[in-house]
């Protein structure tokens, strides 16, 4: 068990009655997980609780001796505006429903009202809260140039300007309820940036992860959901599933793009109303996870497309992280080579070796489809083979550039497009050439073998074209 509250700001209920506060909040907390309550009967100590306490929604009766819930609204909503506030009363006046929305109350319920009703109303109001909590936490961070929490990031090699802009949005939105969308290639991280969203999120619960790729329906919701006993054949006594695993803290679901229609089915109701059914379970439980998603897979063209169930699309996508692949980021592939040396040299237990210059703008030429992870393997292969003080480049020319003699569009990530179709005039044939060479030199940070490989021809005959340039 966890004692993360929920919500991150407290909800305070007024009421002269004390065991009708003890009746709503025990219908918050069973029925709808709300578990950050305070309970007043004095409506003369609202103000000082307002004052001491995070409170981000006010639950408020009208007629109480002392102070009336209408002076007590006026109250909140000049001295703090950014709390709301929801009428509860036993008045089914219309005129006073209307006098009190008109004075900033944000719902008006009388108590003889279905409970459903006004939880879905509680709960309406604590997601507006949220969202406004966020949407000035994003605000702030926009004009902000450092990280508040650089230590959660710090299992991410990289000096890219664009993915520590990511880890300023992760900062955020990583205290949101809301699920988050972590989407790019096979290989770039998406696990470790998981692990810095829970990490920065401060839940007290542990990162529970689990790959639903592959998993059919009934595995997909007895590894998720768990089950009772007897709930199928061999089923010999309870299991709770990751989603209790996860309570009060992060689940994280890697490859969601690969659930089955049934399975999403599922995953929806867990996101919408927060609470699933174990197997052989006719009760529903409430989730105390915040959910995290992952994949490779382009969702929105799935959901177009009818694969990927539209609605559960657009509740994944409340925070949205996605993670540029290594060819965006030339700048961090030394860095990375550098870090996966010492770490593949101690894990075989050899010194260190040293990368020929050459090595790193041979890797910026080449387009690395398996992104971090590839560059990861490629080092561990040269590393375990080591003989020598300086490391051979063998492993990383056989991996990028199988062929004795590569042609151009190995090197390219895209489709090749004709760099001549905007030109006005044409350059010569000999000044295209001469340009060609000089970008690929460039691209090579000098190193003519690299440089030659780009171009597809052999070092000495760009060696002799050079010469022919400066002669």
């Amino acid at each position: 068990m966890t004692d993360t509250l929920y919500p991150d700001f407290a909800v305070l209920l007024v009421d002269d009655e004390p065991a009708w506060l003890r009746g709503l909040s025990m219908t918050l907390e069973g029925r709808a997980g709300i578990t950050n309550l305070i309970q007043c009967s004095d409506s003369r100590e609202v103000p000082a609780i307002l004052e001491s306490q995070p409170v981000g929604l006010v639950l408020l009766d009208l007629t109480m001796p002392f102070l009336s819930g209408e002076k007590l609204l006026d109250i909140i909503r000049e001295q703090h505006p950014q709390v709301r506030v929801i009428v509860v009363s036993g008045l089914n006046q219309v005129d006073v429903a209307v006098r009190c929305v008109h004075q900033g109350a944000f719902d008006y319920f009388v108590k003889t009202v279905e409970d459903e009703r006004l939880i879905e109303g509680v709960q309406r109001a604590i997601r507006m809260q949220e969202l406004e909590q966020e949407n000035r936490a994003l605000r702030y961070r926009f004009f902000q140039t450092g990280l508040e929490r650089p230590e959660a990031f710090s299992a991410i090699r990289t000096q890219d300007v664009a993915l520590r802009r990511v880890f300023r949005y992760i900062e955020s939105i990583a205290a949101s309820p809301q699920p988050i969308l972590i989407t790019g290639e096979s290989g770039v991280g998406k696990e470790l940036v998981a692990r810095a969203i829970h990490d920065v999120s401060g839940r007290r619960g542990d990162l529970v992860t689990v790959n639903v790729a592959g998993l059919d329906d009934n595995v997909f919701s007895d590894t998720l959901f768990g089950h009772l006993k007897g709930a199928f054949t061999g089923a010999d006594g309870a299991r709770d599933g990751m989603v209790a695993r996860a309570s009060g803290g992060t689940l994280f679901l890697d490859e969601i793009g690969d659930v089955s229609p049934a399975s999403q089915v599922k995953l929806l109701r867990l996101l919408q109303e927060g609470e699933y059914f174990p197997l052989g379970s006719d009760q529903p439980r409430q989730s105390a996870a915040r959910i995290v998603v992952a994949t490779h897979h382009d969702l929105a063209t799935a959901q177009q497309s009818g694969t990927f169930r539209r609605d559960l699309y657009y509740r994944l996508c409340a925070h949205h992280v996605h993670i540029p692949p290594l060819r965006e980021r030339p700048e961090d592939i030394a860095l990375l080579l550098d870090h996966f040396l010492d770490e593949a040299a101690l894990t075989f237990d050899k010194k260190k070796p040293t990368p020929p210059r050459e090595l790193v703008p041979l890797l910026k030429s080449y387009a690395f489809p398996g992104n971090i992870r590839e560059l990861r393997s490629l080092v561990f292969d040269a590393v375990g083979a080591h003989q020598s003080r300086v490391l051979s480049m063998e492993t990383f020319r056989r991996a990028i550039h199988p062929g004795p003699n590569p042609p151009q569009e190995d090197f390219a990530s895209e489709p090749l497009k004709n760099p001549f179709a905007a030109c006005e005039s044409l350059p010569t044939l000999q000044q295209a050439v001469e340009l060609l060479i000089d970008e690929a030199v460039r691209r090579s940070e000098g190193s003519q073998t690299t440089a030659a490989r780009i171009l597809g021809i052999s070092q000495p005959a760009l060696s002799k074209r050079l010469k022919q340039k400066t002669g």
